[in-house]
């Protein structure tokens, strides 16, 4: 039993590779990753390869093909390049779009201003205690137990003062 031949492509490949490391080098900047892909997708071509009949000039085969390779690579990022870009712009315009038409118009603004007059009136009508429960909670963030804690008052009495205030408030408020 013998060994198969060895695919004349393949011995040339092993012969050229350090030509074609620098050619590709040449062309890419030195980007040494990239080289060593480009070599590697160059042997899987030629391993793959039909050997018969073999090529007439073995090492310009593999030239051109290492520059076809680059070539692809060269385009596949262009492509990649121009379709992120795109997506970006794409993106900044909906998002600018979305800015613009998540602002208030002038009239919204107007009656909530207007509102907020009139809830700032009505909450001076209530009584000390609930105007002091509403704002701790309403507008310190203050929780009902910590309220409690603070006024010395039961959770229920800051919850039934928070009831009055929202009642009144809202009887006030609405236009």
């Amino acid at each position: 039993m013998t060994a198969p031949a060895a695919h004349p492509l393949v011995a040339a490949y092993l012969e050229q590779r350090e030509d074609l490391a620098r050619f590709c080098r040449a062309r890419l900047g030195g980007a040494s990753g990239d080289v060593d892909d480009v070599l590697q997708d160059v042997y899987i071509k030629v391993s793959a390869l039909d050997p018969d009949p073999p090529p007439d000039n073995p090492r310009a085969f593999l030239f051109r093909l290492t520059s076809n390779l680059l070539m692809d690579r060269w385009r596949s990022t262009q492509r990649a390049t121009n379709r992120d870009t795109q997506w970006r712009q794409i993106n900044h315009e909906v998002s600018a779009a979305e800015d613009l038409d998540a602002a208030p118009s002038p009239e919204a603004v107007v009656a909530g201003r207007e509102r907020l007059a009139r809830l700032v009136v009505a909450l001076e009508t209530l009584p000390p205690k609930t105007q002091t429960v509403f704002r701790l909670h309403k507008f310190d963030g203050v929780s009902y137990a910590d309220i409690a804690a603070q006024m010395g008052v039961s959770r229920s009495s800051v919850e039934k003062h928070m009831m009055d205030a929202l009642r009144v408030l809202a009887r006030k408020v609405q236009p």
